[in-house]
């Protein structure tokens, strides 16, 4: 907006107002990305980020960085975290199966208990 005064000290406006925006809403498709596998943010893993920076010439061990030892340490208690319910969900399927079998062999006695001969049929099946 332009603001311009006459001789008379009046304020005077002249809207000239314009915007014009040249940015993306991302810089990264993410369409794309999703469709091939990919994670959404490039840096995740790869070998820009899971290599070490340098090499020595001589064949000795690189130390490894700081974010390094840190994503080693997160992937190390993730995989404990699924070993833990890998056997929390085999210990509830067993659990499952000896209940399941527990039930059956319950209704297997009440039906053995029911269906007991009485009165000609007792006698007669003794007699045999």
């Amino acid at each position: 907006m332009i603001r311009i005064t006459n001789n008379a000290g009046k304020l005077m406006n002249i809207g000239f107002t314009r915007s014009v925006s040249c940015t993306t809403k991302l810089s990264i498709d993410q369409r794309w990305r999703e469709e091939k596998g990919l994670p959404a943010n490039p840096n995740a893993y790869g070998p820009l980020s899971n290599l070490p920076d340098y090499t020595y010439l001589d064949g000795r061990a690189t130390p490894m960085g700081s974010n390094q030892r840190k994503r080693i340490v997160k992937q190390q208690e993730i995989a404990a975290k699924i070993v833990t319910l890998n056997k929390e969900l085999d210990m509830a399927k067993q659990r499952f199966q000896h209940l399941k079998q527990k039930e059956q062999e319950d209704r297997q006695k009440v039906m053995q208990a029911k269906l007991k001969p009485k009165g000609k049929l007792l006698l007669t099946k003794q007699a045999k």
